[in-house]
């Protein structure tokens, strides 16, 4: 086994891109960008603390949940969770920020890159409400690098085509994986807590 370990070694690998990968990278959120945030229901943001480590987090919410304020900024709303606030504690550490947006059916994905910060003003609270409940918090990203990623990736994995999708039979509950990884954990109560959460705290 050789491992990589140099850009020369990544290199002699992978060749240099060419084409529509190299110029396909912008600095602004443009008409195209704009119209796929606009549709997106689902995102990826991915931070980093202060020594580095990595932390991925889902995010979800009607078309147009992430509002896209000006070339520059997009607005994303926090909802109601487990309060680990992983990505946050790391947005305070370092504020470089990745975002992966999807539109479900759609074979392409884009991606913005750049940097957060965490905004808590009532006003702006309230402008993203839903049933009545204001967010917790607002995510504003000021976008660096913004592009369209191919769908070579989401093709493959079959996403999109429900009959490519695995058998899920085998596949544990949240609440009794977690119960089955973590001693002293009951099962049933876990997902009593898990149903309750989702009925009465989605917002």
């Amino acid at each position: 086994m050789s491992d990589i370990c140099s850009l020369a070694d990544l290199r002699a690998v992978y060749p240099q891109p060419t084409g529509l990968a190299v110029v396909k990278e912008i600095a602004r959120i443009d008409r195209q960008a704009r119209a796929f945030i606009e549709r997106s229901t689902f995102l990826v943001i991915a931070t980093a603390d202060a020594d580095g480590w990595p932390d991925a987090s889902p995010r979800g919410d009607p078309a147009g949940f992430v509002a896209v304020e000006d070339e520059s900024r997009l607005l994303m709303p926090d909802r109601p969770g487990n309060n680990r606030v992983d990505s946050f504690r790391n947005l305070i550490a370092n504020p470089k920020v990745g975002l992966l947006f999807f539109v479900p059916g759609h074979q392409h994905s884009l991606r913005v890159n750049g940097e957060a910060r965490i905004l808590t003003d009532a006003a702006l609270l309230a402008r993203f409400a839903v049933n009545g409940k204001p967010a917790r918090a607002v995510v504003e990203v000021t976008a660096r690098q913004v592009f369209f990623h191919c769908g070579k990736s989401l093709v493959r994995a079959g996403l999109w085509d429900p009959e490519r999708w695995p058998s899920r039979d085998g596949l544990a509950s949240l609440a009794r994986a977690i119960a089955d990884q973590v001693p002293g954990v009951d099962a049933d109560k876990a997902e009593q807590a898990v149903a309750e959460g989702i009925r009465e705290r989605l917002y």
